[in-house]
């Protein structure tokens, strides 16, 4: 599973409303914890030649303020001791890509702002880029102002794996699998499915839609049966179906709706190019709307229990 967890704030209470869950997640899987801040020289520094040579006091100065902030956010954690703290300069997406590339057991836990405009580095295109460009798994938590800072963790009820009937999209239950046996969650694996097209010749008789309706959603649900029968049998006692006809995106952020207190574990190519649908357009819309915490899993890792 994960070996550690990688935490980039920008000193914003928006973006540490992702603290909670990753204190949950650090409990839950007894790994330490890494809180990175990046001081970006383009916001720091407008026009270093202006300040006539004052850039590096500037930035030293900037960087101790950056890092007793860091070691008070550290203090908030349950076990202080295995949390660590570090502030770099640079491209902020660059930096976090290149320190979680160090251990692809690393998991990145930051804020993304979603639809709501926030404009500080970390919360918009810097998340994005990160989760196009690295190869690690990533915690996005969706940021909901006003944020009130809290040194509580986050509860958490159930984790959520989208499924299209793929094996690429399946990826992501092994890891969903050790989340509920370390967090004590229910498992739900979730079918959406659209009624196929049908094309029939000029004259002929239409279709029996309630029929094909049927047949179609009983197909959807005997697939997700065969998991969790499998899954059962492997020791995992609290796993539930919900099998449901629409538009993915909406049917997978209306089921968070349903209970906040979610995850939902989602399959992603990584960088490599866009498959089936859970696995582009649909993946970024949930993580845009959804107001439920979304973990996009690196298909092509192994991440079983």
């Amino acid at each position: 599973m994960y070996k550690k967890i990688l935490v980039p704030l920008d000193g914003s209470a928006i973006s540490e409303g992702v603290l909670p869950y990753a204190r949950a997640f650090a409990k839950a899987l007894n790994v330490p914890v890494h809180l990175l801040q990046i001081m970006d020289t383009e916001t720091l520094i407008p026009s270093a030649a202006a300040l006539q040579g004052r850039s590096h006091n500037i930035s030293t100065a900037e960087r101790e303020h950056n890092g007793d902030y860091l070691k008070e956010i550290a203090s908030s954690f349950p076990d202080p001791t295995a949390v660590s703290c570090s502030v770099q300069i640079g491209k902020p997406a660059e930096v976090i890509i290149e320190v979680a590339a160090t251990d692809l057991d690393t998991l990145v836990a930051m804020t993304t702002h979603g639809r709501s405009g926030i404009r500080r580095w970390l919360l918009g295109s810097v998340a994005e880029k990160v989760l196009h460009g690295a190869d690690n798994d990533v915690l996005l938590i969706r940021a909901i102002a006003p944020i009130e800072r809290t040194t509580a963790a986050a509860h958490l009820e159930r984790v959520v794996v989208p499924l299209d009937g793929s094996e690429f999209a399946e990826k992501a239950v092994p890891c969903a699998v050790v989340l509920a046996k370390k967090m004590e969650l229910e498992l739900v694996l979730l079918r959406v499915y659209l009624m196929p097209g049908v094309a029939y010749p000029t004259g002929s008789y239409a279709p029996d839609w309630n029929l094909l309706d049927r047949e179609t959603r009983e197909r959807a649900t005997e697939y997700v049966r065969v998991k969790i029968s499998k899954l059962r049998n492997e020791g995992l006692e609290r796993v539930s179906l919900k099998v449901l006809e629409g538009s993915a995106a909406e049917k997978i952020i209306d089921v968070g709706r349903e209970k906040p207190a979610s995850v939902i574990a989602m399959s992603t190519h990584g960088a490599s190019g866009i498959g089936r649908w859970l696995l582009g357009s649909v993946t970024e819309r949930v993580i845009r709307h959804s107001e439920t915490a979304v973990l996009v899993v690196r298909a092509k890792r192994d991440l079983s229990a």
